[in-house]
């Protein structure tokens, strides 16, 4: 069974993007794009949703640095408002339920699985015990005014174990837990 690695970028507060702010917040430097470009996960298959599909397809188009290595890499965008084909290369338009094609995709790929961006798909991906890994960039800025998509709003409790971490251009973070999901806060109280 392949494992399924969540990927997010975050701001300092939690968020995953932030109106009127570039891509990577504009702080990606040469360590960081170079790990992005050169990283041996960077051909494995991304899961993603609907909105991040919008997102990124645009960005790659645009020529945002560090997105054009995304055109090759198979793609499985969950939807059920685009329409096929999508026109992104690599894309694959999935229509029935995520956690059932995921489970199945674990089982069968011969790749390890990745997201990217998709706060609700990565959400019900936790919930179902199939993350093996959340992988965190951490970028030095607070867009409290600005933020938005706050990544981890309604999740459950979750306990990290930390595996990896490194810093890029002296600045950016990375992150790397294996999570386990708790039933509540460790300790806690419940009636017989």
């Amino acid at each position: 069974m392949q494992t399924l690695t969540v990927d997010f970028i975050i701001s300092l507060d939690g968020y995953g993007a932030a109106e009127g702010w570039p891509g990577f917040w504009g702080m990606e430097g040469p360590e960081y794009l170079g790990w992005l470009a050169d990283s041996p996960d960077k051909d494995d298959p991304l899961l993603m949703g609907a909105t991040t599909y919008r997102l990124m397809s645009e960005l790659t188009a645009g020529g945002e640095e560090g997105t054009d290595m995304l055109g090759g890499v198979q793609k499985y965008v969950f939807s059920s408002t685009l329409e096929d084909p999508l026109t992104w290369e690599n894309s694959t338009l999935v229509r029935e339920d995520a956690v059932a094609f995921v489970r199945r995709l674990k089982e069968e790929s011969d790749r390890p699985l990745r997201t990217i961006g998709s706060v609700a798909l990565c959400r019900s991906l936790l919930n179902a015990g199939l993350v093996d890994r959340y992988r965190v960039g951490v970028f030095p800025v607070i867009t409290g005014a600005t933020g938005q998509d706050r990544i981890f709003d309604g999740y459950p409790d979750v306990r990290l174990e930390l595996v990896e971490a490194r810093t890029f251009d002296g600045r950016i973070q990375l992150l790397e837990y294996v999570p386990t999901l708790l039933d509540g806060p460790p300790g806690a109280w419940s009636p017989a």
